[in-house]
């Protein structure tokens, strides 16, 4: 029992001991009374117990030390040597500091210079629109400092680049004078609305004054827009002075001005609704007259950009532009309306003119009485505002009505029957003009008989009118001529003819005949001369067809053909489409064709070439070259469509004949050429 107990206190402690080694110093305390508080002189084999273990690690540590004592010893020996090394390296730690101290501080120098130098060359970039600043700042470099270090390599280099960093600015200022100009083009009415308000009817200020407070106005009310100003001249300013330092001052000066004549053109161009509303007008003068205050403006602020002459060489282009914008809106819209047809009265009366006539000769009437109220204020003698009136009119008919008349007359809408009803027009207009020479006299009260009066110019201005509508008929005539031969569609190789004209040609002159039944009210030379010139233009397309380079083959069948085709357009001249021509005056149109087409029917050779060159010859119309041509081209064609067939059974040699026809023809041809 006492064994057994003896055993279990042994065994309690050690793990006292154990829990004592693993446990840290301030839990030790619970440990120790359990020992106390155990058996008793139980406290008593405890110490026992723990001086046994003390001993046991004390002789652990012994031999832990036995084992690295040698280790330690060459340590302490390793640092006695580092020692030495470790003095030696602090005083040349020591010197090499001091080098390296001034080496860094020799760089801190050197990067403040660098960072001043920098900041001074940001100077001379054309940055926040600085431009003079920059250039003068690149004067001073090129001419003063880097003289005194153009040894460097960075300072050759910042010379090469100063003429391509003054070219840059050159470029920036003007594309910023680009923008100006756009601006000012896209603003032009409304600078014009407000000096126009400012200005007022009277003209109250100077040109100058008016042009200056315009400008300042209109900025004044654009102050609130996005934009800015309505009108910021600083562009200019600067480009101009940019350049003048640069050197290149007349570059800049013919640049501004050939930008400011295109756009003088574009405003005094109208839109083609222009004269359809006042607004078109208003906008359309606003728009001039701000053109012309902007100018006015540079004139005044810049000493030579642009000139008293270069002004009045753009105001005088814009007055006549603006006269003749006003002058072919102001008439121009009564031919619009016109029908062109006679004025229908109670039946069955018709006035031969149309109804412009008398729109055109009231609006003339109101024109007159218009500038008699102008002319009224000028404080001007019965005599001179009657001459006054007169020229004024004058001016109305021979340039606004007659430049009316000669583009309306050019306009591809206008047909015959415009033409003619134009001619008809203009002879009444003619004939008007005595009334409105009584009606000046009857408000101006000036007797023509008192003074030496001027006369009206009517008579010339729709003369050549006249003259100017016949021709466009002779010219219209003969394009639908055109079309009609164009529709012309020959079997050249066929055997024989059909027997009867071709479709087209029947066509053509049942519409020279509608057409000249129109022509009934012309005058009567004018009628004639246009069915004239129609009967020679259609003469002259029938030959050309004939003689057509791209025509190589022609049968006889082809050429009866074509001659009932001709005898249609004897058969026409000789109908008297109009009237007034003396016999068979217009059958001589068709003289040429008639007798090459009776020379190669008849097979009359021999009289040909016997007669040839005589005043009486059957065929003196007939050109040798022209004959050998066609012979030429019906020779092509004999085999192959036996043309002669008809000769050869009375004469086997015919085709002979026509070899020797050939060679005389030539030989004839090479004789007039020797002659001539």
């Amino acid at each position: 029992m006492a064994d057994s107990e003896t055993l279990e206190c042994v065994t309690e402690h050690e793990r006292i001991l154990q829990e004592i080694e693993s446990t840290d110093t301030a839990c030790v305390g619970p440990t120790l009374r359990s020992v106390y508080d155990d058996q008793p002189y139980a406290h008593k084999r405890f110490m026992e117990k723990l001086d046994a273990r003390i001993r046991n690690h004390d002789r652990e540590i012994e031999k832990m030390c036995n084992f690295h004592h040698q280790g330690f010893v060459d340590a302490i020996t390793e640092l006695l040597k580092v020692r030495a090394d470790a003095e030696k390296l602090m005083v040349s730690r020591c010197t090499q500091g001091g080098f390296l101290i001034e080496e860094v501080v020799c760089c801190r120098l050197q990067q403040r210079n660098m960072a001043t130098t920098v900041e001074r060359l940001q100077l001379c970039l054309p940055g926040r629109r600085a431009y003079y600043a920059a250039l003068k700042t690149m004067e001073q470099l090129e001419n003063v400092y880097i003289p005194r270090v153009g040894q460097y390599r960075f300072c050759q280099i910042m010379a090469e680049n100063l003429p391509r960093l003054r070219d840059q600015i050159k470029e920036i200022s003007m594309s910023d004078l680009k923008d100006f100009l756009e601006s000012i083009r896209k603003h032009s009415d409304k600078v014009g609305e407000a000096a126009m308000k400012q200005v007022g009817p009277g003209g109250r200020y100077g040109r100058t004054n008016a042009a200056e407070e315009d400008l300042q106005m209109v900025s004044e009310e654009e102050e609130e827009e996005e934009e800015g100003d309505l009108v910021d001249f600083s562009p200019v300013y600067r480009c101009l002075h940019i350049y003048t330092i640069l050197g290149d001052r007349e570059t800049f000066e013919n640049y501004y001005r050939k930008q400011r004549k295109k756009q003088a053109r574009l405003v005094l161009q109208p839109q083609a609704s222009m004269h359809e509303t006042v607004e078109g007008y208003r906008r359309y003068f606003n728009q001039i007259v701000g053109f012309f205050v902007v100018e006015d403006h540079i004139l005044h602020a810049t000493q030579g950009l642009v000139t008293r002459a270069f002004t009045e060489e753009l105001w005088n282009m814009a007055l006549s532009k603006i006269i003749a914008v006003l002058r072919t809106h102001s008439v121009s819209k009564i031919f619009e309306l016109d029908n062109y047809s006679p004025i229908p009265q109670d039946f069955p009366k018709k006035l031969p003119m149309s109804q412009s006539v008398p729109q055109i000769y009231t609006q003339v009437k109101e024109f007159i009485y218009a500038s008699l109220k102008f002319s009224e204020s000028l404080h001007r003698s019965s005599t001179e505002i009657d001459d006054m009136l007169r020229k004024s009119t004058n001016l109305l008919l021979t340039r606004t009505l007659s430049g009316c008349l000669q583009n309306l007359i050019k306009k591809p809408h206008i047909g015959l029957t415009e033409l003619v009803q134009i001619i008809i027009n203009t002879t009444h207009l003619e004939q008007a003009c005595r009334y409105l020479e009584d009606f000046i006299t009857n408000i101006t009260t000036v007797s023509p008989e008192a003074v030496h009066t001027t006369r009206l110019y009517g008579l010339s201005t729709f003369k050549d009118a006249r003259h100017a509508a016949e021709g466009e008929i002779y010219t219209k005539l003969n394009q639908k001529i055109d079309e009609f031969i164009q529709l012309a569609d020959y079997e050249w190789c066929m055997a024989e003819s059909d027997g009867r004209a071709s479709g087209y040609l029947m066509d053509l002159i049942n519409f020279l005949r509608s057409t000249f039944q129109v022509f009934t009210h012309l005058p009567g030379k004018v009628a004639q001369t246009a069915c004239m010139s129609a009967c020679k233009h259609l003469s002259t397309s029938l030959l050309q067809m004939l003689m057509d380079s791209e025509l190589k083959q022609i049968s006889m069948g082809a050429v009866q053909q074509f001659n009932l085709d001709v005898i249609q357009c004897e058969l026409f001249a000789s109908s008297e489409p109009v009237p007034g021509f003396q016999g068979d005056t217009l059958q001589l149109a068709f003289i040429d064709l008639r007798q090459l087409l009776d020379l190669f029917m008849v097979w009359d050779w021999s009289t040909y070439l016997a007669d040839y060159g005589q005043p009486t010859s059957k065929y003196l119309r007939v050109n040798p070259t022209t004959a050998l041509a066609l012979l030429e081209k019906m020779k092509d064609t004999s085999k192959k469509n036996n043309i002669f067939s008809q000769f050869r059974k009375n004469d086997r040699d015919k085709q002979k004949l026509i070899e020797t026809v050939v060679k005389q023809l030539r030989s004839l041809i090479n004789g007039m050429s020797l002659h001539s």
